[in-house]
């Protein structure tokens, strides 16, 4: 154990001294009837006399965030999930509650009872009249500027973070409003939730590295699932014409600005449909949700201003790289692909086919540029084993890539039903994974099983949550806008 600094010794002394006046620190609970919030905009109107003419009485509970001590009186401010308010406790009010006034810390939570009334500042104030020590805080809270600016405190310890910085709970604040807006969006579009599995037999869905566990029961090896994808397209087989799921994905890769290996993807399937079709109801969905939570379609987004008014740039894949510069002629020979690739300072593993060249190419070249909310339509069919193939080029898919402010948001196709192209899609992503592709596709057998019964023509698409929610909140990076982000242990 780490030895204790001051001012927890001082702490754990007062917690003590608590226990021998017979004073419970962590009572069981308490029902306050106001929150601050509720308070400040309730009262915000009310001047000093109406105060003394109806002495109102409230009663609040939170945490001690700032604490003035005069001796016989003592002001101080208390947090709620709301907001925070000022309180005046003073010995007269108290009677013998008084000393529990002075064993208490910034940090400790309270419960209190009392009237309102305006300070010689016109501040709202609770005047104490019943105070109740609701939980002892053993550690004094980081200063200021140091919930600000201490970012491993900010992501290790979110506790500290949300009780310093009110605007970072309000982000999360924003994450819920976003999710609920989604849900709202879908389901008056007549689509139903539903929940896949989390614990896969093959991974799939996806072009990622999956974390691997053990059932030991059953002395079976599991994979946390990098997409939901088959199992929502078994759904469609089954008979379900509009689904979603919002969902836990877990993909072993690298931490940064914009991946966590444990994220929220949002994933939906329409029978019927095509990829064009999906373009037009992303376009509906963000700018609904968009509207819905910051009134306005022009967003701020770090040093620009993100315009999602509708219609947005469809662009194809191939035409985005010829913009820039990339010569035509590597579109068709991995060989020239790799080389050219390579000669640009461009990091090509020699087991990369040609679309996954091609992909690399793209995300050094053109993704960093794609600011304003651009479509990147009709990839190689290499990079898409799930997806249909274009009838008038079968080198290529019917996919498209929403990205906005140089980040992928959403990943969606027409989706391939035809079991036999499946099969042999599959069997070319093995080959690639026995060449060294460790995030190529597994042989799924069972879902080829399934597309052998019959999928209806459909589209599909996922949209990753917590881009989506850094966009709308301008946050700088993905751990802003995960409560636990994983982080490398500090020992």
């Amino acid at each position: 154990m780490e030895e204790l600094g001051e001012q927890t010794k001082q702490r754990i002394n007062k917690l003590r001294e608590l226990k021998e006046l017979g004073i419970d620190p962590y009572k069981q609970s308490f029902n306050p009837k106001d929150t601050a919030s509720n308070l400040i905009t309730t009262y915000k109107d009310y001047a000093k006399e109406s105060f003394e003419q109806e002495q109102i009485n409230v009663s609040i509970s939170g945490r001690i965030v700032a604490l003035r001590d005069f001796g016989k009186a003592s002001f101080a401010h208390i947090q709620d999930s709301t907001d925070r308010i000022q309180i005046y406790l003073k010995k007269d009010a108290l009677g013998d509650k008084f000393i529990i006034l002075k064993k208490l810390d910034i940090g400790d939570i309270i419960g209190i009872k009392g009237r309102l009334f305006r300070t010689k500042t016109n501040e709202l104030t609770v005047e104490v009249h019943d105070l109740t020590i609701l939980c002892k805080s053993l550690h004094p809270l980081p200063e200021k500027w140091h919930g600000l600016k201490d970012v491993e405190i900010r992501y290790r310890q979110r506790y500290l973070d949300l009780i310093v910085n009110p605007e970072v709970k309000e982000i999360f604040a924003q994450r819920s409003a976003i999710i609920k807006a989604i849900r709202d969006f879908f389901e008056s579009k007549g689509f139903i939730e539903v929940e896949t599995p989390m614990m896969h037999l093959i991974p799939g869905g996806a072009t990622a590295r999956p974390f691997k566990t053990h059932h030991n029961a059953l002395d079976l090896d599991l994979f946390l699932r990098i997409a939901p994808e088959l199992y929502l397209k078994r759904l469609l087989v089954g008979g379900y014409d509009k689904i979603f799921e919002i969902n836990k994905n877990f993909r072993n890769e690298g931490i940064s600005t914009k991946h966590n290996p444990e994220f929220t993807m949002m994933e939906f399937y329409i029978a019927y449909k095509d990829y064009k079709y999906l373009m037009e109801l992303t376009e509906e969905l963000i700018t609904s949700v968009t509207m819905k939570v910051k009134n306005s379609l022009e967003i701020p987004y770090e040093n620009t201003v993100i315009n999602l008014t509708p219609p947005w740039k469809r662009f194809p894949l191939l035409d985005a790289l010829k913009e820039k510069g990339v010569p035509e002629e590597i579109f068709n020979d991995a060989t020239k692909a790799m080389t050219w690739a390579r000669g640009k300072g461009i990091d090509i593993d020699s087991s990369m086919q040609l679309g996954k060249i091609l992909d690399e190419i793209f995300k050094e070249l053109v993704e960093p540029e794609l600011i304003q909310p651009t479509f990147i339509i009709d990839h190689p069919v290499e990079l898409s084993p799930l997806a249909k193939r274009k009838p008038e080029n079968p080198n290529l898919v019917e996919r498209f890539e929403l990205f906005i402010a140089g980040r992928e948001i959403a990943n969606a196709f027409s989706e391939l039903n035809d079991p036999l192209d499946q099969r042999e899609r599959f069997i070319n992503q093995v080959e690639a994974k026995n060449k060294g592709d460790d995030e190529a596709h597994e042989m799924d057998e069972d879902f080829v099983t399934a597309l052998e019964y019959g999928m209806p023509p459909a589209a599909g698409e996922g949209i990753g949550i917590d881009r989506l929610v850094m966009l709308l909140t301008n946050s700088k990076s993905i751990r802003d806008v995960i409560l636990f982000p994983l982080l490398k242990p500090e020992r």
